[in-house]
């Protein structure tokens, strides 16, 4: 070449950071830099003159020559040898990666090709490096670029899908995806690129793969961005977790099986109250959404007898069988105490005694007594949550209950209240469960249950309804609750219209003078056909009255739905005690009567002492197996009463 031609490139050539190679048309080297010089080993007078190919290795040199012809034919700026392995021969032998950028030069003498060339060794050791990692990994590792192409895969890879890697390098990634995601996955793939960060794929999805068969499996995915000189690409780690799905899908039907099973254990030992006659009550009872589900809280409706209703409410703390065992022994107790007609506060010491003899437990429970004939609620609440009250014209107050500690502590008095309460009102009582949160204070909590409570009552036509309406406002999860919920709703009935009472003396003259007034008001009920079954039980009882305890005694009649109330109260504090009465014994029969011509019968405690109660079934054969006086004889070897 002409000194005039070589001299404008010279100062270029140098300042370049590449070894550049400028070369003739037939391939002759007319210009070098001092990094080509470096490059390849060689002084730059041993490779002025000289073919291009002494800078390519000996296998590549026999196609060379085509190549450059080609170029000549077809020139434009280009990397050489896209897509292929390019090699660089030094002076010593060696050979060593390169990259090959190819430029025109059109000048007076001709056209000179400009060669870039690039020692990409460290790059090419560093791939390596990166595709041993790749094949090292346990997971299958795809990656591909921001069109989702794939790039790389490794042998995982193949035997995960059953590709060879040549079927997968070059195609889009959603060949591994089965057909019905094609239509979002783009989206997905697009969201991803926009929003880089290593994270998992569709977090909180079931994600599956696609054989080459055609098989779904399940799969989890990571995603990795990894930004290279061609831009970004996404490495995705998939690993097949079918035999885990497996494995979880047989541990949560073992553990239904177990939930199962401890719920109807739990629910036999809870028991399900049967309705009062004449007493609206609603309950709700969800067993915890977190673990065995199972739990302490229980609850209770008990007839206590005229007209008197036992209501009762507790909890076992802490979760699961242990409590729920714990809680069938105290309903149990409680249930079979407050038959007896217990007094609150004796009743709560009485399963004080016995949560105390079972080891590291406390419970809560509140036991009430409604009167609704005397609108009277008494009230015995050991460390539970308060009673709320709704009025009748909706206003919500808490009960003013004093709360003494829970049953277990021991050698805690307990404490009973009387509170009157009207007719219409509605007792709420519930557990911690409904209103104890992580996040809240529990007195917040119950003041909105209050005013939950209050709208529900206000706003829906029965108890139902305003169960539903007050567990929606305070549990807008129902399927993640971390506690058992129990609810109970209680509406206080009207005292029945036909419901009279009598005062008498305790004089044996109070005996027919009940008699009298007992017939006198069942004539004025239409009641006739029980007059002298009635009259003979009151008889009995106003007779041990007399005998045995103090006065004034008072005769109470009561009438509801289908069912015939009386109650003899006297001043005495000591209940009847049962004995049995020999054939010569005149006395003793009286509770022999009573059990065999009575649908059901009791005693209670009162404020002034106590009252023993029957009750009879107004229309024949409608409770208990009662039968008219001549169909069931007294027996004289029944227990008696004093």
């Amino acid at each position: 070449m002409a000194t005039t031609t070589e001299e404008p490139f010279r100062a270029l050539l140098e300042a370049a950071p590449d070894a550049m190679v400028i070369v003739d048309d037939s391939g002759v080297i007319r210009l070098v830099n001092a990094q080509t010089e470096a490059l390849f080993g060689y002084p730059r007078h041993e490779l002025l003159g000289r073919p291009i190919e002494i800078l390519v290795p000996h296998r590549f040199r026999a196609q060379h020559p085509g190549h450059r012809f080609g170029y000549s034919v077809n020139q434009q700026v280009r990397p050489m040898g896209a897509g292929l392995e390019l090699y660089g021969l030094r002076k010593d032998g060696a050979e060593f990666p390169v990259e090959i950028s190819l430029s025109p030069l059109e000048t007076p003498d001709g056209l000179l090709i400009s060669a870039a060339v690039r020692d990409v060794s460290e790059r090419k050791a560093a791939e390596e490096r990166f595709r041993g990692l790749l094949e090292a990994a346990p997971d299958a590792m795809v990656i591909v670029d921001d069109a989702g192409v794939i790039q790389l895969v490794n042998a995982q890879t193949e035997t995960l899908f059953g590709y060879d890697r040549e079927e997968l390098l070059g195609r889009r990634v959603e060949v591994l995806v089965p057909a019905r995601f094609h239509q979002h996955h783009p989206a997905h793939r697009h969201g991803y690129v926009d929003n880089r960060r290593v994270r998992p794929m569709g977090a909180g999805l079931e994600l599956y793969g696609l054989r080459k068969d055609g098989a779904e499996f399940p799969v989890e995915i990571s995603l990795s961005p990894l930004e290279t000189p061609d831009g970004t690409l996404v490495s995705a780690a998939i690993r097949d977790v079918s035999a885990r799905k497996r494995t979880e899908d047989q541990l949560a039907e073992l553990y239904e099986q177990q939930r199962h099973v401890a719920l109807t254990l739990q629910r036999s030992l809870m028991g399900s109250p049967p309705p009062l006659p004449g007493m609206d009550t609603s309950s709700r009872y969800f067993p915890a959404r977190q673990g065995a589900g199972v739990g302490g809280d229980w609850f209770d409706l008990i007839a206590l007898g005229g007209g008197r209703v036992g209501i009762l409410i507790g909890d076992v703390m802490g979760r699961g069988l242990e409590a729920a065992a714990v809680m069938g022994q105290l309903r149990s107790a409680s249930h079979a105490l407050a038959k007896t007609g217990m007094p609150p506060w004796q009743l709560m010491r009485a399963l004080d005694a016995v949560v105390s003899e079972l080891p590291d437990q406390l419970v809560t429970c509140c036991y009430l007594v409604l009167d609704p004939d005397e609108g009277q609620l008494t009230v015995c609440s050991a460390g539970h949550l308060p009673v709320l009250l709704v009025d009748p014209d909706s206003r919500v107050r808490r009960l003013p209950v004093p709360v003494s500690v829970p049953l277990g502590v021991g050698e805690v008095p307990h404490q009973e209240t009387r509170l009157p309460v009207q007719p219409g009102s509605v007792l709420a009582l519930y557990t911690d469960g409904l209103v104890e949160t992580p996040v809240s204070d529990i007195e917040l909590q119950i003041d909105a249950l209050s005013i939950a409570l209050e709208k529900a009552v206000a706003d829906t036509g029965g108890l139902e309804a305003a169960a539903d309406s007050v567990l929606a406002a305070l549990l807008p999860d129902p399927e993640d609750y971390a506690d058992d919920v129990t609810l109970l709703l209680a509406r206080i009935p009207q005292a029945p219209v036909t419901a009279v009472s009598a005062t008498l003396t305790a004089e044996p003259v109070s005996v027919g003078a009940g008699r009298r007034f007992l017939r006198n008001t069942l004539r004025e009920w239409d009641c006739e056909e029980l007059s002298d079954t009635a009259c003979l039980l009151a008889s009995e009882l106003l007779s041990n009255a007399v005998r045995h305890a103090c006065g004034p005694l008072r005769l109470r009649l009561r009438q509801t739905g289908d069912e015939l109330s009386v109650e003899v109260c006297d001043g005495s504090p000591v209940l009847p005690r049962a004995r049995s009465a020999s054939p010569e014994e005149e006395s003793g029969r009286g509770l022999a009567l009573v059990d065999c011509l009575a649908a059901s019968w009791g005693t209670l405690p009162t404020g002034d002492g106590k009252a023993v109660w029957f009750s009879l079934p107004l229309r024949a054969g409608q409770a208990g197996g009662s039968a008219p006086m001549a169909a069931r004889p007294a027996s004289s070897r029944a227990t008696g009463m004093r």
